[in-house]
């Protein structure tokens, strides 16, 4: 095992490798029972772990200001914040597109197409990305040129991934844009080297991930999706 991975909701998830447990877009506390293995971050647990928390913007669907606090409970705590979130001054807040290198992580973002960044983490032999709200949003009724807009600038930022092999994606697929729900994790499976993808941003609308298993546009890769729905589902890499 390289990297252990719970499913915290949304496009939460919690990823424990060999020397580090990171934290990704942790949002929705509010228990359905105690722990992981109900999606929700026992901070009790985490005290003698090198903890490092990442928040990919300031959506209430992506960040939730308490984390801010979690300091007092874990000792080795790093936070990583887009720098759209107003943060305490122990928060390491972090741009698009730039890059932040500490002695045993490095950590790399991509702009995303609606707020904040996209993360590229790379730590104990393993290289994580987080996509946050990075995608091809393309809406049905938007002007076409607002659409070839937003195809354009995902396409741009999913080309710096090239040549850097990804071995966990964590990946929109938001069944809110209808028949191309799919179009951004099929872009980033078929333009970047990646060995695991878990979708994500789905909300409870878990069929989706089923959904993407059973479209003929998955074939090519659906050997690589791990689907990951209920709060709490695990698997391990």
């Amino acid at each position: 095992m390289n990297a252990k991975i719970w499913y915290l909701y949304h496009s939460g998830f919690a990823v424990e490798t060999t020397a580090h447990f990171f934290v990704f877009d942790y949002w929705r506390k509010t228990p359905v029972g105690k722990g992981l293995e109900s999606g929700v971050i026992d901070l009790a647990a985490l005290q003698d772990k090198d903890v490092v928390v990442f928040a990919s913007h300031k959506h209430p669907d992506h960040y939730i200001s308490d984390i801010l606090d979690w300091q007092k409970d874990i000792p080795k705590l790093r936070l990583i914040l887009s720098d759209d979130i107003p943060a305490a001054d122990h928060a390491m807040r972090i741009g698009a597109n730039q890059s932040l290198t500490q002695p045993d992580l490095r950590v790399q973002t991509l702009k995303s197409t609606d707020e904040g960044v996209a993360f590229i983490v790379e730590a104990d032999g393993l290289c994580i990305y987080h996509a946050g709200d990075l995608n091809w949003w393309h809406w049905e009724g938007e002007p076409d040129e607002e659409n070839e807009a937003m195809a354009a600038n995902y396409q741009s930022q999913i080309a710096l991934l090239a040549g850097k092999p990804i071995d966990l994606a964590f990946v929109t697929l938001d069944p809110r844009l209808g028949k191309q729900y799919a179009w951004g994790f099929d872009y980033l499976m078929r333009n970047a080297e990646v060995r695991h993808a878990i979708p994500m941003h789905f909300g409870n609308a878990r069929s989706t991930a089923s959904r993407l298993l059973q479209d003929p546009v998955s074939e090519g890769y659906r050997d690589k999706i791990i689907a990951l729905v209920h709060r709490g589902d695990s698997a391990e890499i």
